[in-house]
């Protein structure tokens, strides 16, 4: 009887291309150490102009399957949240899931932005303990490709990762233990790619600049990112019946170091418990979460009986939190 999903297998991958500060400070004409002191980034990943948002998606499912040691023919759903897709159309998770040797598994897009994994997680621990089949879930993104260069609320913090665990059956309690989600439609549009949706298509007259991702207000973003991800942590965490100090590990997205650090604050959490990776690999949206916990997990597997708390907020705006059982 399949009582929760314990996560069996975790996986990440980072393109080879790093890009560092000063790159980016000198063509925009920002002061040195200008980026590291306002958001915590030192330095990013770049895809390879020859890899596509399927190749990254490809490299963090096959380690979280090789990682678990499942049958590949068992796994019953393949999600993948991205906000960068191979193409508008078809979706791109058919793809991954075949480039996996996922023959028998469903599969489908999501598109959270930066929450994107959290509802793609919840959904999955969902259809396990439903159906008792194993889920893989993946998120990633391709953002060098997306954001303005001209504009140093985006090209300064994001960039290119992938990350993904394997959702299984299991008996015994643990798993999902509390989840809220949430969303604010007032800040729709604080962060936006204006043109190519229906609302305003591509035409022989588009502005290729309204492709890009722009950032309408980045202080109202940092404020709501805290309360969201401040809110949905503390009801998650009542759900499960966990108090701050219970929490063994949180994993945030990684957005900015300060809005980590305010979170912690807020939630009663120590600094100490808090996973972070986005100085080294700045903020590749969904794929955030699952590239830090697969990294903290290859440095220290997490034991059984840790609680984790997971958060995020972003472009929507949607966020949300997931305290989860580790079995």
């Amino acid at each position: 009887m399949t009582i929760s999903s314990r996560i069996a297998g975790f996986g990440h991958y980072v393109p080879e291309r790093r890009v560092e500060n000063p790159e980016i400070e000198m063509r925009l004409g920002l002061d040195p150490g200008w980026i590291e002191s306002r958001t915590g980034i030192r330095s990013r990943r770049w895809a390879s102009p020859d890899q596509t948002l399927t190749d990254l998606a490809a490299h963090a499912g096959a380690m979280a399957l090789e990682e678990a040691g499942v049958d590949r023919r068992t796994v019953a759903l393949t999600l993948l949240a991205t906000s960068t897709p191979d193409h508008l159309l078809p979706p791109s998770a058919p793809l991954l899931a075949t480039r996996l040797g996922l023959s028998a598994s469903g599969a489908i897009d999501l598109a959270g932005a930066c929450s994107g994994f959290l509802y793609a997680l919840v959904l999955a621990d969902g259809f396990v303990r439903a159906q008792g089949k194993p889920v893989l879930v993946v998120a990633a993104n391709i953002l060098s490709r997306r954001i303005n260069m001209e504009e140093r609320s985006t090209a300064a913090v994001f960039a290119d990762a992938a990350g993904a665990v394997l959702l299984v059956p299991s008996r015994e309690r643990g798993g999902v233990l509390g989840v809220e989600l949430m969303q604010d439609g007032e800040g729709y549009d604080l962060i936006q790619i204006p043109s190519g949706g229906s609302a305003r298509p591509f035409d022989d007259n588009t502005n290729p600049r309204d492709l890009r991702m722009t950032m309408r207000d980045g202080r109202a973003v940092f404020t709501q990112a805290i309360r969201m991800m401040t809110e949905s942590g503390l009801r998650a965490m009542e759900q499960a019946g966990l108090a701050a100090e219970e929490i063994s590990h949180f994993v945030p997205h990684q957005a900015n170091s300060r809005i980590i650090d305010a979170t912690c604050d807020q939630l009663g959490l120590s600094p100490a418990v808090a996973v972070r990776t986005i100085a080294e690999f700045g903020n590749s949206s969904a794929a955030t979460i699952p590239l830090s916990l697969s990294i903290a997990n290859k440095r220290r597997p997490f034991l059984p009986g840790e609680r984790l708390l997971l958060a995020a907020a972003g472009a929507g705006m949607i966020g949300g939190a997931v305290a989860f059982g580790v079995i």
